[in-house]
C-alpha cells in the first residue's frame, strides 16, 4: 500500500470516528434524528427563528414572528428545507448543510444590519448596487468596524476549508435515486405550500410597503420574490386598442403651453419637518423657512415609494411621471430597464418646447448608475459632485447643499433658453451617528427620558436639517432677484432613517413627505396631496403646460375608477410593450449627455522651476491629466490652474 493511501485511509477512519461521537453526541438513542430529512428540518426551522429574529433586532424576534404568522413560518421554514435537501446528494453531508446554512445566516445577518442604518429590508436590487454600498460604507462604519467585518470574513473562509477537509463524510456512495425522490419532494412541498399562501392571502403577491411585508410574510419568501418579481408584468387585455382607448389620438393632439418659465425640481435627501417625527419634542423649530414657504405657497403632503433610502426611485417617479408599484418589489428602474431604454421624462417633453434639461446632484456621479441613466432620460448635461467647486462637507463626509445655489443659477445663466432643472441635494443623508457629533446643536430634543443615542441621531439629523432650510432661504433670495420667471419645487424624497413608526408621525405614515410650489412670479395657492408620480403634471398645471404623455394622463384622468390600472397599461406600453401610444416606435433617443454644464479645457502649459502649471478653465478637486492613457499626478491649485507632479513634454499633453 503507498503511503498516500496510508494516509487517506487513516483520514477516512478518523472521519467515521469523529462521526460517531457526533452521531453519540447530538442523536443519543433517538435513532430518527441521523436521517437526513429530520436534520434538515430542525435546521431548517433553527434558520427561520435565526433569521427573523435579526430582522426583529431580537433573539425572541424569530418566535414573535412564527407567533404571529405561524404558516408563512411554515412556507419560508420549507423554502429552506428545499435548499437543505441537496445535501443528501453530497458524502460530506454535514459541510454542505453549513454552505447552505452560513448563506441563510448571511441573508439574515445583512437584513438585520440593514434595517439598523435604513428603514427598507435588504433585497435583491441591493447586490445591484453593492457598489455604491462599498462607496459609503466608511460613512456607516468606523476603520475598526471595517477591520473586523474583514476578519470575520476571512474567519468563515477558514472555517469552511477547515470543515471541508477535517467534517465527516458518509460511508459509501449516496443512494442518488432515493435522494433526488427526497428533493423532489421537498421541492414539491415548498412550492405548494407558497401557492397556498398566496391563494389564500397569507402570503403577499404584492409588495406596497416592503417593511410590512417582510415582517408578516418572511425574510426568505421576500427576498426570493424580489429576485424573480421584476419589470412589469403585461395587463390583461393589453392591444392597440385598449391603450388608445386610455390615451387616443384627441389627448395627444391637446398638449400646449402658455408660457416658458424655468422649472427646477429640487429633491432634498431625507427632508421634512422634524416637527412632523411626533414621539419626541424639541427646543424649537429646524426648519422655520420651510414652515414659512408651506403657509404661502401651493403645498402638501408628497406619497414616495421609498421609506428611509431609495432616493433614485423617488426622482424617478417625478421625473417620468410613473408609478413603481408595478415595477417589481424593491426594484431600482436604473439598475435594470433604464441601463438599457430610454424613458420619456420632463427632461425629453419640455425640450421638445424649446428647453434645456440639466441635472445636478452634489454626491458622486456614478451613484445610481446616474451618470449613464441620465442620458436616457433626456438630459442635456450632469453636474455631479466632481464637476463642483468650493464644496464643504458634514461631520459624515456628505457635500452639504449649500454647493447647490451656485450650480443652478450657473446652469440657467449658462443658456438662453428657458431650462429644466432636476437639482438631487444629499446634505440629509443618514446613517445618523449615535455619538455627538454636532457641538452645543440649536435645536434639541427635550422629550425626558430619551436615550443618549436616540439624541445623538435626532439632534445631528435636524442640524442637517437646519441648513439646509437656510439653504433653501438663500435660493429663493436669489431666484427672486433673478432675471426670468422661475418656478421651484421643493420636496423630501423619503423620511430619515430614524426608525420611526408610522404612529409616529403626523401623517400617520411613514411613506409621506411634503413639497411646496414657489415661484418668484404670482401662482395661486393652492393644497393638495399627491403622488410623487403626480408631482410633475401638477407643476404643469399649475403653469398651464400639457406637455407629455403621463402628464397629459394624468391631469385628464386624476381620481377615475381605472385611474391607476390605466396607468400601469400605459407604463407597460411605452416600457415594455410595442410602443403603441407612439405608434409603435419610441420617439426618444439617448441624448449626447455632457458631465457638467461648465466648458473644461486646458490653455497653456507652463514650466516653472522645473515644475509644470497648466493653466486652463473647470478645473476642480476631482480633475485629472491624462497623458496618452496614463492618468498623471495632478494638483488642484483653484479653478483655472492645475500643477502636475510628473515630468513630462508639454507638447504631448492633452
Amino acid at each position: 500500500m503507498t503511503e498516500e493511501r496510508k494516509v487517506k485511509k487513516w483520514r477516512e477512519k478518523r472521519r467515521d470516528r469523529l462521526g460517531a461521537r457526533l452521531d453519540v453526541l447530538l442523536c443519543g438513542r433517538l435513532r430518527f434524528l441521523r436521517r437526513g430529512s429530520v436534520q434538515a428540518a430542525i435546521i431548517a426551522a433553527l434558520l427561520m427563528l435565526c433569521i427573523e429574529g435579526f430582522g426583529y433586532n431580537s433573539f425572541l424576534g424569530g418566535f414573535a414572528f412564527f407567533a404571529q404568522n405561524p404558516f408563512a413560518f411554515v412556507c419560508n421554514g420549507l423554502m429552506i428545507y428545499a435548499t437543505l435537501s441537496f445535501a443528501w446528494l453530497a458524502r460530506p453531508r454535514i459541510f454542505v448543510y453549513i454552505v447552505i446554512s452560513v448563506v441563510w445566516m448571511a441573508l439574515g445577518t445583512v437584513n438585520g444590519i440593514i434595517l439598523t442604518y435604513r428603514m427598507t429590508p435588504f433585497t435583491t436590487a441591493d447586490l445591484q448596487i453593492v457598489d455604491m454600498g462599498l462607496d459609503i460604507l466608511p460613512s456607516y462604519l468606523s476603520e475598526m468596524q471595517l477591520r473586523m467585518a474583514v476578519l470575520a470574513l476571512a474567519a468563515i473562509g477558514v472555517l469552511f476549508v477547515l470543515v471541508f477537509f477535517f467534517a465527516p463524510r458518509r460511508r459509501g456512495k449516496p443512494e442518488l435515486k432515493r435522494a433526488a425522490a427526497g428533493i423532489l419532494l421537498a421541492v414539491v412541498l415548498a412550492v405548494g405550500c407558497l401557492q397556498i399562501g398566496v391563494k389564500t392571502k397569507a402570503l403577499d403577491e404584492y409588495f406596497e410597503n416592503l417593511w410590512d411585508a417582510y415582517t408578516r410574510c418572511g425574510v426568505p419568501y421576500c427576498f426570493l420574490s424580489t429576485w424573480l418579481n421584476k419589470g412589469i408584468d403585461r395587463p390583461l387585455g393589453y392591444t392597440a386598442a385598449a391603450v388608445d382607448a386610455v390615451f387616443g389620438a384627441e389627448e395627444r393632439e391637446s398638449m400646449g403651453f402658455a408660457g416658458t418659465p424655468n422649472i427646477v425640481f429640487l429633491q432634498l435627501e431625507s427632508f421634512i419637518d422634524p416637527d412632523d417625527l411626533t414621539k419626541y419634542r424639541y427646543s424649537g423649530a429646524a426648519t422655520p423657512f420651510f414652515k414659512e414657504l408651506k403657509e404661502n405657497y401651493s403645498s402638501g403632503h408628497l406619497r414616495v415609494p421609498v421609506v428611509g433610502g431609495g432616493t433614485a426611485n423617488t426622482e424617478f417617479e417625478v421625473m417620468s411621471g410613473m408609478s413603481l408599484q408595478f415595477f417589481g418589489p424593491g426594484e431600482y428602474p436604473y439598475k435594470s430597464i433604464l441601463m438599457d431604454e430610454t424613458c420619456e421624462t420632463m427632461a425629453y417633453d419640455l425640450k421638445g418646447i424649446g428647453y434645456t434639461a440639466h441635472a445636478i446632484h452634489n454626491h458622486r456621479g456614478a451613484f445610481y448608475n446616474r451618470n449613464q441613466v441620465f442620458a436616457n432620460l433626456g438630459f442635456d448635461d450632469f453636474t455631479s459632485l466632481e464637476y463642483m467647486n468650493y464644496v464643504s462637507k458634514t461631520p459624515k463626509n456628505y457635500a452639504k447643499d449649500d454647493v447647490l445655489r451656485g450650480e443652478i443659477l450657473g446652469a440657467m445663466e449658462a443658456t438662453e433658453s428657458p431650462d429644466y432643472i432636476y437639482c438631487i441635494s444629499v446634505q440629509g443623508h443618514g446613517e445618523y451617528p449615535k455619538s455627538r457629533l454636532v457641538n452645543d446643536p440649536l435645536i434639541t430634543v427635550t422629550t425626558p427620558g430619551v436615550s443618549a443615542e436616540v439624541k445623538n441621531a435626532y439632534e445631528y439629523y435636524m442640524a442637517q436639517a437646519a441648513e439646509m432650510d437656510d439653504f433653501v432661504r438663500r435660493l429663493t433670495q436669489e431666484l427672486s432677484e433673478f432675471g426670468e420667471d422661475t418656478v421651484l419645487v421643493l420636496y423630501g424624497d423619503h423620511l430619515p432613517a430614524l426608525g420611526m413608526a408610522a404612529e409616529e408621525t403626523a401623517t400617520g405614515s411613514t411613506f409621506n413627505t411634503e413639497y411646496v410650489i414657489w415661484s418668484n412670479f404670482p401662482l395661486e395657492r393652492e393644497e393638495k396631496d399627491l403622488a410623487a408620480y403626480q408631482l410633475a403634471a401638477e407643476v404643469q398645471r399649475r403653469v398651464g403646460m400639457r406637455e407629455g404623455t403621463t402628464t397629459v394622463f394624468h391631469q385628464d384622468n386624476e381620481g377615475a375608477p381605472d385611474y391607476l390600472d390605466n396607468l400601469k397599461l400605459l407604463q407597460y406600453d411605452m416600457l415594455y410593450g410595442k410602443r403603441y401610444v407612439f405608434g409603435g416606435e419610441s420617439p426618444f433617443a439617448p441624448t449626447d449627455m455632457k458631465m457638467g454644464f461648465r466648458p473644461i479645457r486646458i490653455d497653456e502649459i507652463t514650466e516653472v522651476a522645473g515644475e509644470y502649471y497648466i493653466a486652463g478653465e473647470g478645473f476642480t478637486p476631482f480633475s485629472k491629466v491624462s497623458l496618452e492613457g496614463e492618468i498623471l499626478d495632478t494638483v488642484f491649485l483653484g479653478p483655472t490652474l492645475l500643477k502636475l507632479a510628473n515630468r513630462i513634454d508639454p507638447s504631448e499633453a492633452g
